[in-house]
């Protein structure tokens, strides 16, 4: 039996995780390029540069940063390190959800043992996670809380999947719907929306339940929309779609930070037990997935349809003064630019309308990946 020790965070510090695939510099198809990758990494970025499931992807970690200012400098150096890397190597890195043309049946598995077990767990559910993703946690100060956080935010989270969706391909395909990476890791036995629960305790026993009765081996096969990280003492928001940018990647920080610590500081201010019902966030979720930003979202206290644009102004505005506490005004308020932007999804799209080429979609992705890198401390998109 385990206990889970939770280590607190006195402070809502940060730490990101981008998912980018690796593409082929002449097709533009995804390839199993993440070894050589790793060995010609420097010592500086070994750890901070991951494989992943499968080997046409990698995944960038920034360090323990604590503000979105830092996380802007972290990211935007080793993004380039790696760039360069991939570039000598005839790879570029593609900011998608999903990549539109190349199938997930010719992508290769990590050998890995961990990898190769979930395979063999998992099945084809897994081998068909060729999906890439924005991971953001956030430092809370005990593990009470930060069940407490993950109920409460529950609410958000279609509001941060409508602002990152980017994938509305899979396999060469249209899908009609502006993500559908989530739709691919719902599939997996413990992923989606995670279960209401009342304190870690709770939490504690549901893992251990797990493990006991042979459902999961690790606390590592808990692939929730949010989850509490208890080695790192955070709340991890895992819904986001990987955006094309790295100054929605920012802004979409900023968002969750403020979130998290406003929800932080009204827990310690007293607050009644939350009662947003479950299926609301389930349908409002369907909601950004199928629509986006064009999505209209149920309010979980009056019942009413507002678009999601609507949400998002009205969410930042409650949330400007966290931010100047936090230092991450500009990088917040750089989200109302992106609430009135085309989403990734839009862009692709639009690009296959115009040209019904889908190597002309990543081409269109990439260019605007590469034109839209933001200074440090501007917080433009």
């Amino acid at each position: 039996m385990s206990l889970y020790k939770f280590v607190a965070n006195q402070r809502p510090t940060l730490g990101v995780e981008i998912e980018l695939n690796l593409v082929d510099r002449q097709t533009l198809s995804l390839r199993s390029g993440i070894a050589d990758i790793l060995a010609a990494l420097p010592a500086e970025l070994e750890g901070a540069v991951k494989p992943e499931l499968l080997q046409c992807y990698l995944e960038i970690n920034t360090k323990i940063c604590q503000d979105v200012g830092e996380v802007h400098r972290d990211l935007q150096e080793k993004i380039r390190a790696v760039q360069e890397i991939a570039g000598r190597q005839g790879m570029l890195l593609f900011w998608s959800a999903t990549h539109p043309f190349s199938r997930w049946q010719d992508q290769e598995v990590t050998p890995n043992e961990r990898y190769l077990a979930l395979i063999d767990l998992l099945q084809e559910t897994a081998r068909r996670l060729v999906t890439f993703g924005l991971h953001v946690h956030v430092g809370v100060d005990s593990g009470d809380k930060a069940i407490m956080i993950c109920d409460r935010i529950m609410q958000h989270l279609p509001t941060l999947l409508a602002l990152s969706v980017n994938s509305p391909f899979w396999q060469g395909r249209n899908t009609g719907l502006h993500s559908h990476r989530v739709k691919v890791m719902e599939t997996l036995p413990t992923a989606g929306l995670p279960p209401l629960m009342r304190n870690w305790s709770e939490y504690t026993w549901l893992l251990n339940q797990m493990v006991q009765t042979g459902f999961i081996k690790t606390i590592r096969e808990i692939w929730w929309d949010v989850r509490p990280h208890h080695n790192f003492g955070t709340v991890e928001v895992r819904i986001c779609d990987m955006p094309p940018t790295l100054g929605h990647v920012l802004g979409l920080t900023a968002l969750i930070q403020c979130l998290v610590y406003d929800l932080s500081e009204e827990i310690d201010q007293g607050t009644y037990q939350y009662g947003f019902h479950p299926f609301l966030a389930r349908q409002n979720k369907w909601r950004a997935c199928r629509y986006g930003m064009d999505a209209n979202l149920v309010d979980p206290a009056t019942f009413e349809s507002l678009p999601v644009r609507q949400v998002v102004h009205s969410l930042i505005h409650r949330l400007e003064a966290r931010a100047e506490e936090l230092g991450c005004t500009p990088y917040l308020r750089s989200v109302r630019e992106l609430a009135e932007q085309p989403t990734g999804s839009v862009r692709q799209l639009e690009t296959f309308r115009e040209t019904k080429n889908l190597v002309a979609v990543v081409q269109s992705l990439l260019a605007l990946t590469e034109a839209a890198d933001p200074r440090p401390g501007s917080g433009t998109t």
